[in-house]
């Protein structure tokens, strides 16, 4: 089944050739059709993510770029008087969710024939981006911020991608990655293009098979909100085909030092203006500018969910809480546990939390 791309501005189709990261109007591509879901369609013969190859909307022809992504545990813990489930992304093969989704970007990218691709990150988007154009045979070009943590960029340059620090803020790396695409070079970014939001969705797929139903409530960080966006979509296509009765709550988290999603959920949009890109420990969600962001927030709405900002005197505690109970995972996961201490009483159960990169990434 293919699904089709438009761009949200004027509705064109993602063109049949080349690899555009944007519309020629300036907007964005997404999905126009909603993501399918049929048990009887999951090939049983893989594992992770490609299981569900059939609701990609992918072509055939097309040979998966893999790295044995997907599948990660899912274990249960008593905090607060309740039984919590961590669903533990930062055991994908880089050491983040990244993975999930960037097996399905770059097989899209190879079979448009790319053969050198530029892409921004903060860390771990380079880092999983590095692995799979590697995996691909495909040369990659990665800016990062001048202060990206240092083990991430270790691991990118171990990688074999040539990596750029960029001095300021951590948009400067995106807007010359941007520059680079607009002189020609294919631009895999995670942010503007939409094909890593099927591989997200296999999350939702995943929780529902370990967990045996619908989660209640799922906690997850929240920079650009990809990973919330295909999840939520893999949820909407679970209860549009009769697997589950109802979605879950949607909780977003993000850090108080840079939360444009946050402020707008709480204060609408003119709220966003006051957003700043403050420096914070949890630097995989230092976005002040998620472009997906209208979207991300109906999500939230519809799952009746809840967006939190969480102070930096929070993040290592909450870290640290982790680290006690055995999970070892980097400031920017921790945030579900910070949100987790506030919202325990009132959260529909079970309770998921998305751990999304492993405490190795960072260097405190």
């Amino acid at each position: 089944m293919n699904l089709r791309v438009r761009c949200t501005n004027c509705g064109r189709l993602y063109p049949e050739e080349g690899m555009p990261y944007r519309c020629r109007c300036g907007g964005i591509f997404d999905y126009a059709d909603p993501f399918p879901f049929d048990p009887q369609e999951i090939d049983r013969n893989q594992r992770g993510v490609w299981r569900y190859r059939a609701f990609f909307g992918f072509p055939e022809t097309l040979t998966p770029i893999t790295l044995g992504e997907g599948n990660t545990p899912l274990i249960a813990l008593q905090a607060f008087g309740k039984t919590v489930y961590l669903k533990n992304e930062f055991l994908q093969p880089t050491g983040s969710f990244k993975d999930r989704g960037m097996t399905t970007l770059v097989t899209f990218l190879k079979g448009r024939g790319v053969r050198m691709a530029v892409e921004d990150s903060s860390g771990n988007a380079g880092a999983s981006f590095a692995a799979y154009a590697a995996r691909a045979g495909i040369r990659a070009r990665i800016f990062v911020p001048e202060d990206a943590s240092g083990p991430k960029r270790q691991q990118i340059e171990a990688l074999g991608a040539e990596v750029i620090p960029v001095p300021g803020a951590r948009s400067r790396a995106a807007e010359m990655a941007q520059a680079a695409a607009d002189a020609g070079l294919p631009y895999a970014s995670h942010a503007w293009l939409p094909f890593n939001l099927p591989g997200y969705s296999t999350l939702a797929y995943e929780l529902v098979e370990q967990l045996g139903e619908a989660p209640g409530s799922v906690i997850v960080p929240v920079g650009q909100g990809g990973l919330l966006l295909g999840m939520a979509r893999g949820f909407r296509a679970l209860e549009q085909s009769g697997q589950i009765r109802r979605r879950p709550r949607l909780i977003a988290v993000q850090a108080q030092a840079c939360a444009p999603i946050a402020a707008v959920y709480h204060f609408g949009p003119l709220a966003v203006q006051w957003v700043r890109e403050n420096p914070t420990l949890a630097e995989g969600v230092r976005v002040r500018v998620p472009l997906r962001g209208e979207k991300v927030l109906q999500e939230i709405q519809e799952s009746e969910g809840e967006v939190l900002a969480i102070m930096e005197e929070e993040i290592l505690p909450a870290r640290d809480a982790l680290a006690q109970r055995g999970i070892h995972v980097e400031p920017t996961a921790a945030l579900a546990w910070a949100a987790l201490a506030r919202l325990f009483k009132s959260l529909p159960e079970p309770v998921i939390l998305i751990l999304t990169g492993a405490g190795y990434k960072v260097r405190l």
